[in-house]
């Protein structure tokens, strides 16, 4: 937070803004990635869900920290059997075989393997034979951890908060309260039960997916017991291509299930990087680990619709307008910058090459570094933007030329959604016709008795006038410091006349802080530049090095 805070001010609480390049916020992030993994699971998923947040932090910090996974050393077996054995009872009477070595270790729970009996597994097992299952239990005493480090990030969000600017403040607090909610719903292992039940109902039809089934006999609040599906996982390009599977057919029904997911079933899978995700030697995409897990009203799923309308049909003013309405952009946003940015990210989903003199060019119209875009995130967008994030990611790791966009354009077309909004659209332009006419027959009244009260002088014209950029408060600030130093110089002259060196000096003291503080308010405010991040752009850039 230090460190944070002297990147922005040189004397850390006051002093011009620093002029910081992308090598020293890298440097930073390294050092943050350190200390998070030192600190532990809490700090460790904060880290995580950071890396999805360009709102909050640098594209230098998202960079380094989209590298950060669950890395934290196994519980012991003892203390993990512990917890097992309090919720389920003994070991050998509730399982046939039981692997004391973790298949996944994560932050706040690690899986194992293990095999029930037929009469345990029974709704969901043909035959005789034992059914394999996953069981994935919560770390000892992870509560009592959480809930300390909860503590220190709330008592730390105040100090942090002190250094920001208010967009990033906004973007902050609703992290900290997303965190907080998110964390405690992931390591109730119930809640996750019935998300995964869900997600797996509105996929039943779907040949596509495979979600493991919940072995309810065996899960509760600490423990859930999952069915074992085995996969490639799905960043291992060499392995998927051995086994002939088509890359690019998996990415494009990973994102047409989250898809749906988030628009038509307001229920979605929120942790999608790699480890949580496989595929079967038949090329069907196999989901793990719904802990983290959310909803969508149908208000945000009816804006995000229209914004990936608006994004297929390449309306910029449209999507400039979804993301006003939905919370995301200020609306005293430069629309003329952001529309060249949105043209730039089409460009970039599609899978085109973005010239790098257009982002020089963009970069100093904004006059300030990426991150500190108009842009915040409502709390209810928090999951979805990671999802949307990670799941792109996903997606060019399979193929690098995958068109994100056309993909999402096919599927909205395919549900009647592009239809749906064009209708919806000729119904509002009749309505407000319609409300135009009305004002039309209400105007002519309202005009003679406009002109009748000037007639008879009793008109008069109220004028409010907005100051944006604090015109007024810069101005009056000129004149006080002019009028101190005015003063301060005119006392230094008698004092000196007055042959009373101390109270020269002194005075001649004030008169150069006077001068300091009149000299920097005429001083213009220097830019951060910082090279904006675009995932496919960095993607090639990195590639061309390696060649």
């Amino acid at each position: 937070m230090v460190a944070y805070a002297r990147d922005r001010r040189r004397f850390v609480l006051f002093g011009r803004p620093r002029r910081v390049d992308p090598e020293t916020h890298r440097y930073r992030a390294e050092v943050l990635l350190e200390s998070l993994l030192t600190l532990g699971p809490t700090f460790i998923k904060l880290g995580q869900l950071l890396s999805a947040r360009p709102d909050v932090l640098p594209p230098a910090y998202i960079d380094v920290l989209s590298a950060l996974q669950d890395d934290v050393p196994p519980a012991e077996w003892t203390d993990a059997s512990r917890v097992l054995e309090n919720e389920l009872g003994p070991v050998d009477d509730r399982f046939e075989t039981f692997e004391t070595e973790p298949i996944s270790g994560a932050s706040l729970g690690q899986v194992y393997r293990a095999s029930i009996g037929e009469e345990a597994g029974e709704a969901a097992t043909s035959g005789g034979s034992d059914r394999d299952v996953a069981v994935k239990i919560r770390r000892p005493n992870v509560e009592e951890l959480v809930e300390a480090d909860l503590r220190v990030i709330h008592w730390s969000l105040p100090v942090l908060l002190y250094f920001v600017d208010e967009s990033r403040s906004f973007s902050l607090e609703n992290l900290a309260d997303e965190f907080s909610r998110t964390i405690r719903e992931e390591m109730d292992y119930e809640r996750e039960a019935e998300m995964l039940t869900e997600i797996r109902s509105n996929f039943a039809d779907n040949d596509r997916f495979v979600i493991p089934e919940v072995i309810e006999s065996h899960s509760c609040q600490r423990v859930l017991t999952m069915e074992y599906i085995e996969g490639t996982k799905i960043n291992d390009v060499e392995e998927l291509e051995r086994r002939g599977i088509d890359r690019t057919r998996v990415a494009e029904h990973l994102e047409r299930s989250y898809l749906q997911m988030i628009v038509e079933d307001g229920v979605f899978h929120a942790d999608p990087h790699p480890g949580n995700l496989a595929v079967t030697d038949d090329g069907r995409i196999v989901f793990y680990d719904f802990g983290m897990s959310g909803r969508v009203d149908e208000f945000v799923q009816n804006k995000i619709v229209e914004f990936y309308v608006a994004v297929a049909n390449q309306d910029i003013d449209a999507i400039l307008d979804a993301l006003i309405e939905i919370g995301t952009l200020s609306p005293e946003a430069d629309r003329a910058v952001m529309a060249e940015v949105m043209e730039i990210a089409i460009q970039d989903a599609r899978g085109e090459d973005v010239e790098q003199y257009r982002i020089n060019q963009i970069v100093g119209q904004i006059e300030d570094s990426i991150y500190v875009f108009p842009f915040r995130l409502p709390k209810n967008l928090a999951l979805v933007l990671r999802v949307a994030t990670v799941v792109e990611g996903v997606c060019v790791t399979l193929d690098p030329d995958f068109d994100f966009i056309a993909t999402a354009t096919d599927y909205l077309t395919e549900q009647g959604y592009r239809e749906e909004t064009v209708r919806r659209y000729l119904a509002e332009s009749g309505e407000r016709l319609k409300e135009t006419g009305e004002s039309l027959t209400r105007i002519t009244p309202k005009a003679e008795r406009a002109f009748d009260r000037l007639e008879r002088d009793d008109l008069y014209v109220r004028i409010g006038v907005e100051d944006s950029e604090n015109v007024f408060d810069k101005l009056a600030k000129r004149l006080i410091y002019g009028m101190l130093l005015t003063m301060s110089l005119f006392s230094m002259g008698v004092l000196y006349a007055l042959e009373t060196p101390e109270a020269t000096v002194v005075a001649a003291g004030f008169s150069v802080i006077v001068a300091i503080q009149l000299y920097r308010s005429f001083r213009t405010r220097r830019p951060t530049r910082v090279k904006p991040q675009f995932t496919r752009q960095n993607l090639r850039q990195r590639q061309r090095r390696e060649e």
